[in-house]
């Protein structure tokens, strides 16, 4: 039954991505930002910055930026795949079994750009047939989708989706899926989109966004509880909102700086027991021009945020009830309880430098949540074949959310990186275009919300026949939970994840290319409960046209979990796979 509702799962949101692709739409999310740039932050000489969304981190009107897109030329490239893959698993700790499946995928990747539109695309759906009792049966849908698709003058609709797996540990820290038919594997779905508006009222620029998403985890088997067990602290779904105004004339324009003002308001509502993430600010801006290629911006509001939920049900014995889920069931007759409330005087300065349109340098601190908060970005193309990004920082959010905003933040234009072996996305996508990871959105998914504090960074290019691309970073949560809740013990909890993901890819002739991947996550845990957990992988592949529409693929693969708990044996999985994919 569950097998049923996964698969029925996973085919809306391969339905869903199918139909962004066709519509070319895509994606983004400016919740908790403060933002500058619309509100009197142009205006410098030295160019505009390298497009993308490392250099929009002070921009909530992405309208004006994402029109301009696709003006170099149209491209349409639609491929449609259908693939047979034959597969050796063998277990090199703590056993030695070896298992074989054969594997069935269909897919399509896509590119489209125009002088009004832009959407890249990879979806895939794939079956696993086990050979053997050990070799379990199994299926799983992959995929990522991000663009935009410009509907009128100045107004500019935005989505994007996502469809991964991930390995989920015991206490909700997750690991890249490796394995076939693991019974802690969960499948993650997400989805957003909105419109963006950019348009000008005499000297005043006027921006403005809403963006609606919904992030779906499913549970995995091996942590479904049974009546009168403890259900695992795992994120079920949430919805989420962001809506943000800003207005403001540029420096010169009517005085020597710039003038803003500029209003926010996110919230999230997530299943787990009625969890409630809201923020909501107003702010006003000044700024000034310090040379042709600096400007120091300061802005000063007020901000309220809240982080709430309820109880789950309880038993005659006072003991939590769990839902046929495997969840615990959330008591609607409850008041709510506050978990984070903060609310009064925001500020923030920051120093924007863009030296030309290559370069874009901004880096911010001030006061928000009730301490102290400081980010920043950096975007450097230092020629068209190689980019560097840089983003740090810091939000309250829930793991939707938070996987929301690292979506944003992809390019409009990559190819997706997958595993040749399993099929599965791996956390970093190929692009010259901005910020091109995920994987800090995926280190744990418990339910409970948390701020975010870390750093992502990433770079790649394109040499000759080779492409390669590398990303890293931190990220530390702290989470947020009511007090007299099922969910207390988790409050004060800090998980802290570092992340590795790199790829190289190559052709060899006309006919015949190579691709390589790796990547490690490092995840620990203050929960005396949950030990630390780190997770490998590499792959190397090989592929050969035979015909103009058929190819052959060889691959290689090893991937290993080690934690440090000495009573939990580390898992070390080796594979190999031979394949035909046919193109249409």
């Amino acid at each position: 039954m569950m097998a049923k509702q996964r698969l029925r799962t996973g085919l809306i949101g391969l339905a869903t991505m199918a139909a962004l692709v066709a519509l070319s739409l895509p994606v983004a999310s400016h919740a908790q930002t403060l933002g500058y740039e619309g509100a009197g932050g142009g205006g410098m000489d030295g160019g505009d910055a390298p497009e993308g969304p490392a250099s929009e981190t002070y921009a909530p009107g992405k309208a004006a930026k994402r029109g301009g897109k696709g003006q170099g030329g149209r491209r349409l490239v639609i491929q449609p795949y259908i693939e047979l893959d034959q597969i050796v698993d063998a277990q090199l700790s703590p056993g030695d079994d070896v298992l074989t499946y054969t594997q069935v995928a269909v897919g399509v990747d896509a590119s489209i750009s125009g002088q009004r539109n832009a959407v890249s695309a990879s979806i895939r759906y794939q079956r696993q047939i086990g050979w053997s009792d050990n070799a379990r049966d199994g299926d799983a849908i992959s995929g990522i989708v991000r663009g935009y698709a410009t509907v009128a003058p100045g107004v500019t609709l935005e989505a994007g989706a996502l469809a991964t797996q991930v390995n989920v540990e015991n206490g909700g820290s997750a690991l890249a899926s490796s394995t076939f038919g693991d019974n802690s594997s969960s499948n993650i779905y997400s989805i957003y989109a909105g419109p963006s508006v950019a348009t000008r009222a005499g000297d005043v620029a006027i921006n403005a966004n809403y963006r609606a998403g919904y992030t779906k985890v499913e549970q995995p088997s091996a942590y479904v509880a049974s009546p009168g067990s403890a259900a695992a602290d795992v994120f079920d779904e949430s919805v989420s909102q962001v809506a943000d105004i800003e207005a403001g004339v540029a420096p010169y324009e009517i005085l020597p700086v710039g003038l803003g003002v500029a209003g926010s308001f996110y919230q999230e509502d997530i299943s787990n027991l009625d969890q409630r993430v809201r923020d909501m600010q107003a702010r006003a801006m000044v700024t000034v021009p310090v040379s042709r290629t600096v400007q120091v911006v300061g802005a000063v509001g007020y901000e309220d945020v809240e982080v709430s939920s309820r109880d789950a049900v309880r038993d005659a014995d006072g003991n939590p009830v769990i839902g046929r889920n495997g969840r615990y069931r959330t008591d609607k007759s409850a008041p709510r309880e506050i978990a984070y409330d903060v609310e009064g005087l925001i500020w923030d300065v920051a120093v924007m430098w863009r030296p030309s349109r290559r370069t874009s340098l901004s880096a911010h601190v001030g006061r928000r949540y009730g301490a102290t908060s400081f980010g920043g970005t950096l975007a450097y193309a230092p020629n068209d074949r190689s980019q560097l990004s840089v983003a740090v920082y810091d939000n309250v959010a829930g793991f939707g959310g938070q996987l929301n905003r690292f979506l944003d933040e992809l390019p409009d234009d990559f190819e997706a990186v997958r595993d040749p072996i399993t099929g599965q996305l791996r956390g970093c996508v190929d692009s010259l275009e901005g910020s091109n990871c995920l994987a800090g959105a995926l280190g744990s998914v418990r339910s409970a919300t948390f701020r975010s504090r870390g750093v992502t960074a990433s770079y790649s290019m394109k040499l000759g026949r080779l492409n390669a691309g590398i990303g890293a970073g931190y990220d530390r949560r702290k989470f947020l939970a009511s007090e007299g809740t099922i969910l207390a013990s988790a409050n004060g909890i800090i998980d802290e994840s570092y992340w590795l993901a790199a790829y190289l890819s190559g052709d060899l002739g006309r006919d015949a290319g190579w691709s390589t991947n790796v990547y490690a996550n490092w995840i620990a845990s203050s929960d005396p409960l949950v030990g630390d957990v780190t997770g490998y992988g590499a792959t190397a592949a090989y592929y050969r046209l035979l015909t103009q529409r058929l190819r052959a693929t060889a691959a290689l693969g090893i991937n290993g979990a080690t934690r440090d708990d000495p009573s939990i044996d580390d898992i070390w999985t080796a594979s190999a796979l031979v394949g035909l994919r046919y193109a249409f």
